[in-house]
Formats: C-alpha cells, sequence, structure tokens
C-alpha cells in the first residue's frame, strides 16, 4: 500500500509549497528544453548513458580514451542543456551547442589518434597543444556556467601558479614550466583533467549514479517513506524522526546530499512543519539528514570511490570503515530531533493514518533485492563496477518483470514467471560469482548439478536477458510505459552525472598543479610542523581548511583539494591512512550545511520557505555530533574498525570497537544536550556547558579525560534527572 493510501499523506501532499521545478545543483530548469533540440540533447543524454554502461561491463576501450570521451560527452551534454535553457536568440544557442560540440571533439581527437599521442608523450605537436587549449578552456566556460564560478576560479589560481610561481618569493615559488609544459600535464596524460578523479566518475560514479536513478523508478523512495512512516511517525516529534530515518535510506542507495533533499524534502519538510517545528529547523533536520547520504553504506558519495582509487584499497574497505561513524551520524540527528521535540512539546502522528511497515514490505520487498546483491558481491570482494554493473542489470530486470507480471491473472503462474526468472538470472551471473561466494554454496551448486553459463559470457547474457524483457514488453502499451521509465531512467543519470564529473574533470587541474610544482609538500610539512607541537592544533586547521573549501565548492573538489595538500602529513603523524582521508571527508560534507553557502540548506529553503542562512544555522546545530566524531576517529581508529589499541590489546579488538562506541554514544548524547538545552527537562546554561565539557573530555587524549568526561556526563544526567522531578508535569524518562 503505498502513503498516498492515507489521509495524512495526502493532505501533506496538498500542502507542499510549488517550488520551482529547478536543478539546485546546477540552477537549470528540469527537463531537457523544447523542440527538436531538446529531444536531440535527449537522445545524446541516452547515448552517453549507454557508452558508459557498455564500457564499464567490455572495458572495450583504454583507460584514457575513456576518460577523454567521458569529459567529451560531459561538456556536449552540458553545454547544450545551458544553450537549450539559458540561450536569448539563435546565436547564443548555436555558440552554446557549437562549444559543447568542441569539447566532445576534444575527447574524439583523443581516441582517434590515442596511439600517436602515446608514441610522442612529452613532444606535443602545434595541433596537439592547440587541443589541448582548446580544451582546457572549453571546460572552464561550461563548468562555470554549470556550477557558478567558485570551482573554476580556484582551479584557475592554481593553474596560474603553475604557469607564474617561479616569480612568487620563497618557498612558495617553483622552477618554472612553460605553457607547453602545462598543458601537456593538464591536457595529456593522466596527472590532469583525466587524472584519477576523472577515471573515477567515468567508472564507478556514473554506474551508481545510474543504478540509484534505475531504483528510483521502481518505486524504492515509496518504500523508505512507507517504512520510515510507519516505524517512527507515530512517535514522539515523529515527522522530523521519519525525515531522518527515510534520508539514511535513502544514502543506502543514493550518494548525491542535494539529489536527497529534493527527493525527500518535499514530503518530510511540510509534514514537519504541520507537526509543530519551525520552518528553519524542519529545513535543518533535512539538509542534515540527507547530507548524510554520503557516507551511508553502501551506496556512498562519489567521493568514496576517489578515496579508495586514490589511496589504493578496496571500495568494501571503506564502507566497512563508515558503517559506525554512519550510524552515529543518523543516530545523533535521530535524538536531536528528539530532544528538540521534548523541549517543544511536540508529538507524534495517529498510527491509524500511517502506513504499516511490514505490510509495505510485504508487498515491495522485492525491491531491496538488487541493493542486497550489490552489499554481498562488494563485501565478497568483487570490484564496485563489477557489483554495480549487475546490481543495475538486476534492478532493470525488476522494472521489467514486475510490470509484466502484474499482467498475469493467475498467481500460480506469475510465481512460476519469477522462479523462472530468477533460475535465469542464476544461470547467467552463478559460474562469475561462485569462486568469491562461500565454498558450501558452491559445493551445492555441483551436487544439484546445476547448470551455468560460463563467467566469459556473463555480460552478454545479461544484456540478451534484458533485451527479450524489453521486446516482450513492447507488445502491449500499458507494458511500454515501463520502458519509456527505463528510458527515462537513463537520460536523468546522465542528467544527474553531470555536476559530479564535471567537478572530477576541472579539479584535475589542481592536482596537476600539485604533482607538477610539488606544492603539496611545502603546504604538508607546514601542518606536520604544526602537528608536532600538537596533533589537535593540526586537526583544527585541516577541518577549517576543509569548511572554508566547502563554503563555495561541492564536496568531491573539497575532498580532493583537502586530501592532496592535507592527508599526507596527517599519515606522517601517524593518522591511520583511511583515518586521515575520512576526517577530510567528513568535513567536506559538513561544509555544505555551514552557512554563509550551504547548498544542501539552499535546496531546502523554497520547500521550508525559510531563509537558507537560517536553515544553514539550524542544520549545523542538528549535525553538531558531526563536527566531534572525526576528531574521535582520528584518537580512537577502531571507531572505524581500524587497527586497535592497548584495549584490544589486552582484552581483544571487539571489546574495544565496544567501549570506542559507548563513548561516542555518548558524546553524542552530551553534543544533543549543549545544542537543544533539553534532556528530561529543560536545561540551564550551566548544564548544556557541562553537557559540552564532558562531550569535549570524551573526545580528548590525555590522563584522565574518559573518566572525567563520563563524570561530567553522570553529574548533567543527574541534575536534570532531578529538577525533572521536581518540575510538575515534566517528562522525567526518554521515551522513543
Amino acid at each position: 500500500m503505498s502513503a498516498s493510501a492515507y489521509p495524512v499523506t495526502e493532505e501533506i501532499a496538498s500542502q507542499t509549497p510549488n517550488v520551482p521545478d529547478i536543478d539546485i545543483e546546477h540552477g537549470l530548469p528540469t527537463g531537457w528544453g523544447g523542440g527538436l533540440k531538446g529531444r536531440l540533447l535527449f537522445g545524446i543524454a541516452i547515448a552517453f548513458s549507454a557508452f558508459q554502461i557498455a564500457t564499464a561491463v567490455y572495458a572495450i576501450l583504454p583507460s584514457q580514451v575513456l576518460r577523454t570521451v567521458h569529459v567529451g560527452f560531459l561538456v556536449l551534454v552540458s553545454a547544450a542543456l545551458i544553450a537549450n535553457h539559458r540561450a536569448r536568440n539563435t546565436v547564443g544557442l548555436a555558440l552554446g551547442w557549437g562549444m559543447g560540440i568542441a569539447g566532445f571533439l576534444v575527447g574524439l581527437y583523443h581516441w582517434i589518434f590515442y596511439n600517436d599521442l602515446v608514441n610522442r608523450a612529452g613532444e606535443l605537436l602545434p595541433m596537439d597543444l592547440t587541443v589541448g587549449i582548446v580544451g582546457i578552456v572549453i571546460l572552464f566556460i561550461v563548468a562555470w556556467r554549470m556550477m557558478g564560478p567558485a570551482l573554476p576560479l580556484i582551479c584557475l589560481g592554481f593553474l596560474a601558479y603553475a604557469l607564474l610561481g617561479e616569480y612568487l618569493p620563497a618557498p612558495l615559488n617553483h622552477r618554472g614550466y612553460s605553457i607547453e609544459q602545462v598543458v601537456e600535464h593538464m591536457a595529456f596524460g593522466t596527472e590532469g583533467i583525466y587524472g584519477t578523479p576523472t577515471a573515477v566518475s567515468a567508472t564507478y560514479i556514473f554506474l551508481f549514479i545510474l543504478f540509484g536513478s534505475f531504483l528510483e523508478r521502481a518505486g524504492m523512495i515509496q518504500l523508505f517513506n512507507d517504512v520510515a512512516m510507519g516505524l517512527f511517525g507515530s512517535s514522539k516529534g515523529g515527522p522530523a524522526k521519519v525525515a531522518v530515518f527515510s534520508s539514511a535510506l535513502m544514502g543506502t542507495i543514493s550518494g548525491s546530499g542535494v539529489a536527497n533533499v529534493v527527493t525527500t524534502g518535499q514530503f518530510t519538510i511540510p509534514l514537519m512543519k504541520r507537526f509543530g517545528y519551525k520552518p528553519a529547523f524542519a529545513g535543518g533536520v533535512e539538509a542534515t539528514a540527507s547530507m548524510g547520504g554520503q557516507i551511508m553504506p553502501p551506496v556512498m558519495g562519489a567521493v568514496a570511490f576517489i578515496m579508495a582509487e586514490n589511496i589504493g584499497v578496496p571500495y568494501a574497505e571503506i564502507v566497512k570503515a563508515a558503517i559506525i561513524p554512519a550510524i552515529l551520524y543518523f543516530g545523533s540527528a535521530f535524538w536531536m530531533v528528539h530532544l528538540e521535540a521534548g523541549k517543544e512539546g511536540l508529538v507524534g502522528m495517529a498510527r491509524s493514518e500511517l502506513p504499516k511497515p511490514l505490510l509495505a514490505l510485504k508487498r515491495q520487498w522485492h525491491l531491496a533485492l538488487p541493493l542486497i546483491v550489490l552489499i554481498i558481491l562488494l563485501f565478497a570482494g568483487f570490484t564496485p563496477l563489477f557489483s554495480g554493473s549487475v546490481g543495475l542489470a538486476l534492478t532493470a530486470i525488476l522494472i521489467l518483470g514486475n510490470a509484466i507480471a502484474a499482467a498475469i491473472p493467475s498467481r500460480p503462474l506469475r510465481t512460476f514467471f519469477w522462479l523462472g526468472l530468477v533460475a535465469i538470472i542464476i544461470y547467467v551471473i552463478g559460474a562469475a560469482i561462485l569462486p568469491s561466494l562461500p565454498d558450501w554454496i558452491g559445493t551445492v551448486f555441483r551436487m544439484l548439478s546445476i547448470p551455468l553459463l560460463a563467467p566469459a559470457l556473463f555480460a552478454a547474457g545479461l544484456f540478451t536477458l534484458i533485451a527479450a524483457l524489453v521486446v516482450v514488453a513492447a507488445l502491449r502499451r500499458d507494458w511500454r510505459q515501463t520502458l519509456v521509465e527505463c528510458r527515462d531512467a537513463l537520460a536523468d543519470g546522465a542528467r544527474q552525472a553531470l555536476a559530479v564529473g564535471l567537478a572530477c574533470a576541472i579539479v584535475g587541474t589542481v592536482i596537476g598543479t600539485m604533482t607538477l610544482t610539488g606544492a603539496a609538500t611545502t603546504f604538508g610539512n607546514y601542518i606536520v610542523s604544526f602537528g608536532q607541537e600538537s596533533i589537535f592544533l593540526c586537526l583544527v586547521l585541516v577541518m577549517f581548511t576543509s569548511l572554508l573549501l566547502g563554503t563555495g565548492l561541492p564536496t568531491i573538489p573539497t575532498y580532493i583539494i583537502t586530501a592532496a595538500l592535507a592527508a599526507p602529513a596527517l599519515l606522517k603523524l601517524g593518522v591511520p591512512l583511511i583515518v586521515s582521508h575520512m576526517f577530510v571527508f567528513y568535513y567536506g560534507i559538513i561544509a555544505d550545511l555551514t552557512p554563509p553557502v550551504a547548498l544542501a540548506a539552499l535546496a531546502a529553503a523554497p520547500i521550508a520557505r525559510a531563509s537558507p542562512d537560517a536553515i544553514g544555522w539550524q542544520a549545523s546545530r542538528v549535525a553538531l555530533a558531526g563536527f566531534l566524531i572525526p576528531f574521535m576517529t582520528v584518537y580512537e581508529p577502531s571507531l572505524m574498525l581500524q587497527d586497535g589499541g592497548a584495549i584490544a590489546a589486552q582484552y581483544g579488538y571487539w571489546i574495544e570497537v565496544a567501549v570506542v562506541l559507548f563513548k561516542a554514544l555518548i558524546v553524542v548524547g552530551m553534543s544533543g544536550v549543549a545544542a537543544i538545552g533539553f534532556l528530561f527537562s529543560r536545561t540551564p546554561l550551566v548544564e548544556r556547558i557541562l553537557a559540552g565539557v564532558a562531550a569535549g573530555l570524551l573526545i580528548g587524549n590525555f590522563p584522565w579525560s574518559d573518566t572525567l568526561g563520563l563524570l561530567v556526563a553522570a553529574l548533567v544526567i543527574g541534575l536534570n534527572f532531578a529538577r525533572a522531578r521536581r518540575i510538575a508535569g515534566s517528562p522525567i524518562q526518554v521515551r522513543l
């Protein structure tokens, strides 16, 4: 049963404000433009997705060619999209499309002359130099028009440093590089525009964006909302808890915080406002919860894939490290809204108005199967590219099969249809995945003599199965709507990839400058010198660097720039590899919540009908524990399931994990009291200050800090509990 079948959700839907149909990530209207130009661009977007799927599954192109054509498609679709929506006349439209086509031709130039470019690496011909300069200029123009000036200006500053840095005073200067050397480094090879971020964008990121797009079309968002509403809608302050939980679920399939705000916020923000939450707080809760989607496994934000590639660890290791911090992040948001509800006396919704979560799962449990398979494959050791390809294929099969099965009148026949489809899927992919699964599964298959397709043919088998379902779906008019949904998912996936892909490409100039000039070493030595005096001051410096960059940049370039500058220095100071990169990553996410430029708050503002700055400050308050937990992970790496310390050596690893997790939960609890001003009853200023002190002591790494922190926390709890007992009508227990 869908949530719309319930009175409360119908009322909320009718009260949802008419938000302008604008994509907040690049400020363009939704859609592709009218007339022939819109249809042409729509077709190009589908071709872009088809190209990415084909190259992901079959690896038919060299990596360098894949990266250049990927950027060419990004530039073409972005420039044409801008022209279709913003061009005021035919000349402007022609210029926009012409720039996009020129950018795409730059990618084709690398493809056509790939062997020649490899053979003459380091010796550019005049034509190579011209193509390189044109490619850089067009990328900067399109990124500026698509994403605003902040990131292009920062990248332009780094590019200027590469060209003119020799004239700066020591130690900022370098030996000097000609324009030919800079262009060769930035626009050819794998150190600049076509570096690791672009490689990850062209493979993992694009594929997982498509995966999320198809799951949304399958109805996953509705299932998430139904489950969240049924579980938490009736509890104290239920609407805000629904927002947090549904955003956490949404984060499992989507790594875009802004997209999550727009998707779930259309429902949850008006719901929170209706039940008494202030508009700015409602927007702040949704912004905080949605940005957490980037750290919520298994489909984390694009940064997680870039991180895995950068530091050379399996993506599953990044997922493992993120599990506990992600739970703490959403748990802290959940705790904050619970305290706010207690402080303001807010209640939940009537159970009769809410969906039944078990019924929702019973009817739509199958939607979770691709996600479950994805998780199994990732933790079985398969690459994200393979796991994502299988997950995407299963989602497409599910969408097509669901439409066909719905037209089968007999339940036994429907069951037979699904069992047959499952048998075919096992036949197609079984041999490819069995070697990495537990031995007993392979033993069962051998004992039953189950036939399996050769591993080398699994991709062809999946394509054949999907093609057969497409042919069947084309036979009936009602089934054809499913084909339209799949087609639109391909186009939407390409559009969602634009901002991410352009950011990955243009930020390559920053990486290229640092690898060419050695600037990262200079900054890293500065941080190390800080850390020798106090690693805490070093961490604060890195935090503020991330927050400062993040006020004007998306999470991806914020992470890439800060990680390149600071993460190696943190590693030298003894911070574990994954922890140092995750530390930078978390503050890149939180930067999207902090004013003055809080992208998530901007997305929530028109829905909440509140000031973006007010939403940003409320989001920062709700996310207070998110500012503290990364520091704790540095001092207690076991919080990210990394190597243990003294407790692990004496009592065992999992004992240490449990102890550290308990401390983190107390930090979250005390942070909530300090930020909201409520526990069992309203807390005076002194108790709020003591709660903040307790959280700080538990994070600190000096003798007796944990003991003092626990004592102060116990004091706060005791004082507030006693006050609640004395005040007539005050709640005396925390009721979830």
